[in-house]
């Protein structure tokens, strides 16, 4: 490999990264195509390598999108607003209690959709909720904050909820079925724990007592079915609506299980929904060509393309020099070294680039396949819940500040950081501690 290629590959690489950093809200596809055409022309990433690529991300894609246009379609029913609304129903003037139910929903959603989306669709409704009630500024942090750090770790129970994770199964060649027998549990173990130490750290600002939510009631164009259906008919929609979306993540383990593609049960799940729209408020699948975030593909491409011609100028050489020390040791030794050092490489590099360099460099160090899985869900953890310790760490939380600083909270990184050195670093060793015993047990 020539000089000059290993200068214009590691070039991209940290121009993207700057980029993703320095200017978050704008569309990340752009830096990464940006930074994947510098790596093509260096000539680091062949077009064989291309094609190897599109077909480790290609499925992995497919089941994402197909995910958003759930999603999407969600929102135009209201189904999103209509939950909120409950939620502030079944707070009963609590401050206390809407932040257990606040977090349970951006749980929820992300086991729906998927973190970003999660971030996406919770935080301008929950931005709106606050505001009707009159909370100031620094009573809205906990629910803001907490949100946030919640939707974000909860991608890492299961591996449909993170586009990332999906790629990273193609690589390691696990199924979605065992990902998330072996992972489910402390997973969601560490996301118990993670919520009380918030709970715990906010405890003394959150308020104690709600003012009245009546005006929340009274927000125009909550969604199209408030008016034209008595309040019955239309909680009884949005339950149907909700089993149907279960229905169809359950089916994608139970897809993964069996060995059919789920990627194509996605699209089937994702169709049908659309259908099911088309028939009750009579709007075409057209409107999701202009709507689907398309740019989730090239992002995902770009990046992959970038990592890629890393791998090939010899970064996991390097890598697997450094790492083979610290996965030989025992199943609890990988699990705690691996998410450690994933936790750091995300929050130094973004966890995108970290989980597929780390994935990457696992599969060539010639492990057994028990200490390979358990390296791998290690690296999971570290990149979906230790990332969490610095803003930058991943894409979700950039936006997420972006989005509620447009939304007059402006919260700093000191603010930030005051609270994640507090709980992540705790939740991260707690979750992998679970992960080594949890897989001992069961295997």
């Amino acid at each position: 490999m020539h000089d000059v290629s290993i200068v214009m590959t590691i070039s991209a690489f940290m121009f993207t990264l700057f980029f993703l950093f320095w200017r978050p809200q704008v569309n990340e596809a752009i830096p990464a195509s940006l930074g994947a055409a510098i790596v093509i022309l260096s000539g680091s990433v062949s077009l064989r390598d291309l094609v190897d690529i599109t077909e480790t991300i290609g499925g992995a894609a497919v089941t994402i999108i197909a995910t958003i246009v759930m999603a999407i379609v969600l929102e135009s029913f209201g189904f999103f607003y209509w939950a909120a609304e409950l939620l502030t129903k079944k707070a009963r003037g609590s401050g206390i209690r809407l932040f257990w139910l606040t977090n349970l929903f951006c749980f929820l959603m992300t086991l729906f959709v998927n973190n970003d989306g999660s971030i996406l669709i919770t935080t301008p409704i929950l931005l709106l909720l606050l505001q009707n009630m009159g909370l100031k500024n620094h009573q809205k942090i906990p629910y803001l904050l907490s949100g946030a750090l919640i939707a974000t770790a909860s991608s890492a129970p299961i591996g449909v909820s993170n586009i990332v994770n999906l790629i990273a199964l193609k690589i390691v060649h696990m199924d979605l079925y065992m990902h998330t027998a072996m992972m489910f549990v402390p997973a969601s173990l560490g996301l118990l724990l993670l919520t009380l130490l918030l709970f715990a750290v906010f405890y003394r600002t959150l308020p104690k007592k709600l003012p009245p939510t009546a005006r929340w009631n009274l927000m125009p164009g909550s969604h199209p079915l408030q008016h034209s259906q008595p309040q019955e008919n239309r909680n009884r929609f949005m339950i149907n609506i909700l089993v149907f979306v279960l229905c169809v993540r359950i089916s994608l383990f139970v897809a993964s299980y069996l060995h059919f593609s789920v990627a194509a049960t996605a699209v089937i799940g994702s169709s049908l929904l659309l259908g099911w729209r088309w028939i009750y408020l009579k709007v075409s699948p057209a409107d999701m060509l202009r709507k689907t975030p398309w740019y989730i593909l090239v992002f995902a491409f770009g990046m992959y393309v970038i990592i890629y011609g890393l791998r090939n100028i010899g970064l996991t050489d390097w890598l697997i020099h450094f790492m083979q020390p610290l996965v030989n040791g025992g199943p609890m030794h990988a699990s705690v070294m691996m998410g450690g050092l994933l936790s750091a490489l995300s929050n130094l590099f973004n966890n995108h680039p970290a989980l597929m360099v780390g994935t990457i460099t696992l599969m060539n160090m010639g492990l057994d396949p028990l200490t390979l899985k358990i390296s791998y869900l290690a690296s999971v953890i570290g990149s979906d819940i230790g990332s969490l310790l610095l803003p930058i760490g991943t894409l979700a939380t950039l936006m997420w500040m972006h989005i509620v600083r447009k939304g007059g909270v402006p919260i700093s990184w000191g603010q930030y950081i005051k609270v994640t050195a507090l709980v992540i670093p705790i939740t991260v060793l707690f979750t992998l501690f679970a992960l080594s015993y949890w897989v001992s047990w069961i295997f």
